[in-house]
């Protein structure tokens, strides 16, 4: 599993942004998995700075996920 980010807003219902570290980008359309290794969706974009880049997640249902929870890359 690759580090992906921290979660920083939830916007709507089903877009997280995350706080990436930029040593460790994982690719675009990579599942992501909390710490339980549940599903929680699928990295859509990243942008931002290049030393603070930020990353959109797509939920597959509703976001339940908290803020500053840590989130991986299958």
């Amino acid at each position: 599993m690759k580090f992906v980010g921290r979660v920083i807003s939830i916007c709507g219902r089903r877009l997280l942004i995350l706080r990436c570290d930029p040593a460790q980008l994982p690719p675009l359309n990579a599942q992501v998995v909390d710490r339980r290794l549940k599903p929680v969706g699928r990295l859509i974009d990243i942008f931002g700075n290049i030393q603070a880049p930020l990353a959109a997640v797509l939920c597959h249902e509703q976001c339940t996920t908290a803020p500053q929870e840590k989130l991986y890359a299958k």
